[in-house]
């Protein structure tokens, strides 16, 4: 019986670790940009169009940190997720670094 308190333990502490880091945070997309360039020194990687309905970008710093951002046609932004020890391993054309 201990043991299977212990593991309902872990399970409910691994949802809600979970939970947190995929909780989204949006805003004008002139607010996330100011923040992610002047507190997190990132800058735009790259961009791409998903459906017609929205953009997806990568911000990331020469420190390793990284952001993908999703903004809708309304201008809203939304930070999908974020990370550190961003690592380039393609180059465009199709030569690998």
């Amino acid at each position: 019986m201990k043991n299977l308190l212990v593991g309902l333990s872990l399970v409910l502490l691994t949802a809600q670790n979970t939970q947190a880091q995929t909780q989204v945070t949006c805003a004008d997309r002139k607010e996330v940009i100011a923040k992610l360039s002047e507190q997190y020194g990132e800058g735009q990687l790259g961009f791409g169009m998903a459906d017609g309905t929205a953009i997806f970008e990568i911000w990331v710093s020469d420190s390793g940190t990284w952001t993908i951002l999703k903004t809708s046609p309304n201008g809203l932004t939304c930070v999908m997720a974020v990370g550190d020890q961003w690592n380039t391993t393609h180059k465009l054309g199709g030569k690998d670094s």
